[in-house]
C-alpha cells in the first residue's frame, strides 16, 4: 500500500491536534505523552511508573477523552479478585418459566482503554488475570472465549517498589508491556502551571480529536512503515546482547541476571515504526530505535545484586549496551 497516499496524510494531520488536546489538561510531560501515543499506535500496552501525585491517572483519562475511547478504571488493591477485572457468571431466574441459568456479567476489562491503577498493589494472582487479555485480546471464562473491543489498550500505573504495600510484577506480566514509561517530577515552571491550573475555578476542556476507527487505521499503518534490514539486524543484536553469556558485553555479564526475550525485539521494531509515523516519516531510523531502547528494555532486564550494590539502574546498563553495540553506519 502507498504510504504517501492522501488518506495517510489526512490521518497523520490529526497527530498535532491530538498532542494539543492532551496539553489542554496535561502540563509538560511531552516525552511521556509521546511514548503513550507510540504504545497506542504500535498496538501495545504501557506501564507508567512514578510516585503518587504526578498526574498519571489524569493523563490516562485525558487520552481517552481526546480519542473518544470508552475507558474504565480499576483500582488495584490487595483484596481485588480476578473476577473483579474479567467478569463473572451470575445466576438469573426467568420469571416466566422459573428456569435458572448463568449469565456472564462482563468486567471492566471489556473496554477500549483500561486504566490499571497501582497494578503492583495487588498480589500476583490478580495481576495474572490480565495476561490473556493483554496478549490475545480475549477473555476466557467458563469455557467460553470472548473478544475484547478494538482497540484495546492497557495503561497500568505502578508505584516504585520501595513504597510500602507493593508486589513486584512477575516477568511474564512485565513482558506484556510494550513500553515502561517513567514519569518524573515536573520542572519549576511546569509545577507552578500545574498548581495554578488545578486550584482555579476553570477546568480544562479536552476536545475529541480522533475516534476508535481512526486509531485502528493508524495501528495498521504502523506495520507498513519501512525498517531496513541493517536496522533489523541491529535490533536483533541489541536484544541478544542483553543476555548474560560468554559473549555478553562486560556490563551485561556484570550487572544482568536475566536478559530480554524475543518479544523485546518485536516491541522495539513496532515502537520505532510508530515513532517514525508520529513524526510524519514512513521509514524508521537509528534515532527512533535509540530513543526507545530504554523504554522497551528497562522492564525486561533482571539486574544482579552487583548492580544493586553499585546503584546501577537498567537505564545505565542500556546506555552502556548502546555504546558497546553501536548502530550500523549510514
Amino acid at each position: 500500500m502507498n504510504m504517501t497516499a492522501p488518506d495517510v496524510q489526512q490521518q497523520l494531520a490529526k497527530v498535532a491536534p491530538l498532542r494539543a488536546a492532551i496539553a489542554q489538561a496535561i502540563v509538560g510531560q511531552h516525552e511521556v505523552v509521546e511514548q503513550l501515543l507510540i504504545g497506542l499506535f504500535a498496538g501495545g500496552h504501557c506501564l507508567l511508573e512514578g510516585v503518587p501525585g504526578l498526574g498519571k491517572t489524569l493523563l490516562v483519562r485525558t487520552l481517552g477523552q481526546a480519542l473518544d475511547l470508552q475507558s474504565r478504571r480499576v483500582q488495584f488493591t490487595p483484596d481485588l479478585m480476578p473476577s473483579d477485572i474479567l467478569g463473572t457468571e451470575i445466576l438469573e431466574e426467568d420469571h416466566g418459566t422459573g428456569h435458572r441459568h448463568f449469565k456472564f456479567q462482563p468486567g471492566p476489562v471489556f473496554t477500549n482503554l483500561l486504566l490499571a491503577d497501582e497494578l503492583n498493589r495487588t498480589p500476583p494472582k490478580t495481576q495474572a488475570a490480565l495476561l490473556e487479555a493483554m496478549q490475545e485480546r480475549t477473555v476466557s471464562q467458563a469455557g467460553v472465549t470472548r473478544e475484547l473491543p478494538k482497540p484495546f489498550f492497557v495503561l497500568a500505573t505502578q508505584n516504585p517498589l520501595e513504597q510500602a504495600g507493593t508486589y513486584p510484577l512477575p516477568e511474564a506480566q512485565l513482558d506484556r508491556f510494550l513500553l515502561h514509561v517513567r514519569v518524573d517530577y515536573p520542572s519549576l515552571d511546569e509545577e507552578r502551571a500545574i498548581i495554578e491550573q488545578t486550584t482555579g475555578s476553570q477546568h480544562a476542556v479536552v476536545p475529541t480529536v480522533m475516534h476508535a476507527d481512526e486509531v485502528i487505521a493508524l495501528q495498521a499503518r504502523v506495520r507498513e512503515v519501512h525498517l531496513g534490514a541493517d536496522l533489523l539486524d541491529w535490533i536483533a543484536r541489541l536484544v541478544r546482547a542483553t543476555r548474560p553469556g560468554p559473549d555478553a558485553p562486560k556490563e551485561i555479564a556484570q550487572y544482568v541476571r536475566w536478559g530480554a526475550g524475543p518479544r523485546a525485539g518485536q516491541s522495539l521494531v513496532l515502537a520505532a515504526k510508530a515513532r517514525a509515523l508520529l513524526h510524519g516519516r514512513f521509514a524508521a531510523t537509528r534515532e527512533d530505535i535509540a530513543a526507545l531502547a530504554a523504554p522497551v528494555l528497562r522492564h525486561r532486564l533482571l539486574l544482579s545484586f552487583a548492580a544493586e550494590a553499585e546503584q546501577r539502574s537498567a537505564d545505565d546498563v542500556i546506555a552502556a549496551l548502546l555504546r558497546t553495540c553501536p548502530p550500523p553506519a549510514g
